[in-house]
Parts: C-alpha cells; sequence; structure tokens
C-alpha cells in the first residue's frame, strides 16, 4: 500500500491490512517477520504544512532475531501503537553539517511522491525492537574458548586463559 501526497490531498487513508510471516524485509539478515503482521490506522496530509504526512496506528507482529548472548533464535513481540511522521526530501544539496531543531529528530524523509506502508511499518518495528536482545534474561550465553552454549551443556573450560607468555613466572 501507497500513501501518496495526491490522494492525501483528497482525504484520509484508512487501512487494516495483514503481511504474512517473511513478507516483510528488515533489511538486517538477523531480523525476520516471524508471525503475521496485523496493522490499522490512518495516513493524513497535515495541513498548513509543505506535504507533511502523517501516519498513526496500530500493529501486531513477532520478529525473530538471534540472541546477543547465546546466537540462539529468539522471538520478539511488537503490540504497539505508531504516530509517525514524514516530511518530503529536500532536492538541494545540504551542508555537510546542518543544525536540526529538536522536534525534526522524530520526523522521517520521503521520496517520490509518498510513503510505502512497508518502509513505515519495517522502520516502526526496528525502533520498537529491544537493544539488547536476549533469548531469556538469564542466558548464559556461549563459551568463549570451545563456542558451546551455556544454556545447553556445562563445559569444563577455565573461565581466563593462561596466556603462555607468563607461564615462566609460575615457577619462580
Amino acid at each position: 500500500m501507497f500513501f501518496s501526497v495526491r490522494d492525501l490531498e483528497v482525504k484520509k487513508i484508512h487501512f487494516e491490512t495483514e503481511y504474512p510471516a517473511g513478507e516483510i524485509d528488515f533489511l538486517d539478515p538477523g531480523v525476520e517477520q516471524y508471525s503475521v503482521l496485523k496493522t490499522r490506522g490512518v495516513a493524513e496530509l497535515l495541513s498548513n504544512t509543505l506535504g507533511e504526512i502523517r501516519v498513526k496506528g496500530h500493529l501486531d507482529v513477532t520478529i525473530q532475531a538471534a540472541c546477543d548472548r547465546c546466537l540462539e533464535p529468539a522471538q520478539f513481540p511488537v503490540d504497539s501503537d505508531f504516530d509517525l511522521f514524514y516530511r518530503p526530501a529536500e532536492s538541494g544539496v545540504l551542508p555537510e553539517e546542518a543544525r536540526i531543531d529538536d522536534g525534526e529528530l522524530e520526523i522521517a524523509f520521503y521520496e517520490e511522491g509518498g510513503v510505502a506502508l512497508k518502509d513505515v511499518l519495517r522502520e516502526f518495528v526496528l525502533l520498537a525492537m529491544p537493544m539488547r536482545k536476549l533469548c531469556r534474561e538469564d542466558c548464559r550465553g556461549i563459551c568463549p574458548l570451545c563456542g558451546s552454549n551455556r544454556n545447553l551443556m556445562e563445559c569444563r573450560c577455565e573461565e581466563k586463559p593462561v596466556d603462555s607468555r607468563w607461564a615462566a613466572l609460575k615457577n619462580i
């Protein structure tokens, strides 16, 4: 679904749609859509602006990503409301360092006359994901020496490997 500025000039666009598992590409090989993504909401062109689009709604999906400690696949539910703003991208060349206001930190930009719903949903889901993705709070991770998953088995590796360059000092 694409929200074009021309269509939004006429009226708000209400949407209610589902995307099957795996349909939305999150542009990250470690993150994938695990369940059906259900979304509903409204897109509108804000009055008294130069083409600013507001997309407001709700989504419900489960995302699968690798645990940051043990690298096993883990599921992360995202069931949340969203309220996103998009402004047309400026065609002129911007200076390398441009000052932006605090209010502009929460505004994204669009090109080609509108915004695709998949892009809106991808952006929101990636921002809603936890910074530290853990399969469970007490995940023990992988052993840095043998690489075994400590959640599945106990390894007999020493916690701190001995540096062989210092071994001669043990005999003094």
